[in-house]
């Protein structure tokens, strides 16, 4: 395994003030070779989505794609977590030909979650079902409803904020404090509450509340603090005691163990402290964010390909599942977070990032045209101890809509740094 620079050479050098440009590079071996791929690429990805599209066609107006299952496609309503990413990837491929066909889709599928999400709070899973459809919308089309709608979903989040505990509560009730006065009820936290802070921050600087930035600089430096072991690897779930305020309980989650490392929730965390840094330019948002990238690529039971087992630590390696969807998510996080670093980092994060995409786009992971539903990544993990209690729900090596959603962004990522 290749050990990368020196994490702590890096943090003296950021926190002494070191003023460091954009990283630029001429193209590796890897980039162009991955760039002369990209043509035949991007067409299996349309041909895969006008068939996904052509399979919805028989569903409920309002429902989205998810996943693909026991030779079946599985669709969810808008308040499923993964509403959003559906819509997202056509707004994605739209970006990339700016042909009307994939606005009209995209627009249909945005629009089917404004009304049934515009004011729900029932979890904290707000940004996920809305940046990534209505925030692409807005970006590309500039239309005033979609920032209305924006403005609205983070009123909602904020709601799921307590002043006192300074976090936004994942799941229960975030205003019963005190319970029967004395149970305590779980405050339960959650590493992907990190993907639902860049709604915050947009809310913030276009004109909505400026407490959004507060309640998401909060989450994030109480996740920083509590969410992660000293080698950089994120927990999954803390559970927060509401009278001291200090974490009380640490729960596996979505993971193999407690001490194990769900591969999805650590790629939660590389991308979300890598968009807090871009969104407020604090320096202790870039230092989780290359300690977490850092421990990806460290990580002696990564296998070679870059495209990590569902968990780091999962008892049956190397005879368990991969996990496309985590290092998806990873590869874009890591082609974002190689213009932020200092030079001797970012050369080793865009070429971890390129080579993570490049699996993903070979035939081990990118499906063949017609095949996986449709889908574009196979192999992908939604929540395996799920699984056991119940396989239908568990999502154990299926296609998922947010893996499909993190490639393609990654792919538009790529082609800006080479370009």
């Amino acid at each position: 395994m290749t050990t990368f620079p020196s994490f702590r050479t890096t943090v003296t050098t950021l926190l002494t003030g070191f003023a460091f440009p954009l990283f630029a590079a001429p193209a590796t071996s890897a980039e162009t070779d991955l760039a002369a791929k990209l043509p035949s690429v991007y067409a299996r990805c349309f041909e895969q989505y006008r068939g996904l599209l052509k399979q919805m066609e028989a569903q409920k107006p309002e429902m989205q794609p998810k996943r693909w299952q026991d030779g079946k496609l599985v669709v969810i309503p808008p308040r499923d977590w993964c509403s959003g990413f559906f819509p997202g990837s056509l707004w994605y491929l739209y970006e990339k030909t700016g042909e009307a066909f994939w606005k009209d889709a995209a627009t249909q599928y945005t629009d089917r979650l404004l009304e049934p999400l515009r004011h729900d709070a029932s979890n904290h899973d707000v940004g996920f079902r809305t940046y990534c459809s209505a925030g692409n919308a807005l970006r590309l089309t500039k239309d005033p409803k979609y920032a209305a709608f924006l403005h609205d979903t983070a009123a909602a989040l904020r709601t799921r904020y307590d002043d006192e505990m300074g976090l936004i509560c994942s799941w229960n009730n975030p205003k019963n404090l005190k319970g029967n006065g004395f149970f305590v009820p779980q405050y339960i936290v959650i590493i992907d509450n990190m993907m639902n802070l860049e709604l915050l921050e947009w809310d913030a600087k276009n004109g909505g509340d400026p407490k959004s930035d507060l309640i998401s600089r909060s989450q994030a430096d109480l996740t920083d603090l509590h969410h992660f072991r000293p080698d950089g690897s994120a927990y999954h779930v803390l559970d927060y005691n509401r009278v001291t305020k200090k974490v009380h309980g640490i729960f596996a989650g979505q993971g193999a163990c407690t001490e194990g490392t769900w591969s999805r929730g650590h790629s939660w965390a590389v991308y979300g402290f890598t968009m807090m840094y871009r969104e407020t330019k604090n320096l202790k948002y870039l230092v989780r964010a290359m300690k977490c990238a850092d421990y990806w690529m460290n990580e002696p039971n990564l296998p070679a390909d870059g495209v990590a087992y569902w968990d780091f630590k999962a008892p049956r390696i190397p005879n368990e599942e991969r996990d496309a969807s985590a290092a998806a998510v990873t590869a874009s996080a890591l082609l974002e977070l190689c213009q932020f670093a200092p030079t001797d980092k970012a050369a080793a994060y865009r070429a971890f990032g390129v080579k993570i995409l490049s699996s993903l786009a070979s035939d081990a992971y990118l499906a063949k045209t017609g095949e996986n539903g449709n889908f574009l990544l196979m192999h992908c993990v939604g929540n395996k101890p799920g699984w056991y209690g119940n396989p239908k729900s568990g999502e154990v090596d299926v296609p998922l809509n947010y893996a499909d959603y993190y490639f393609l962004e990654a792919l538009g990522r790529f082609e800006r740094l080479i370009k």
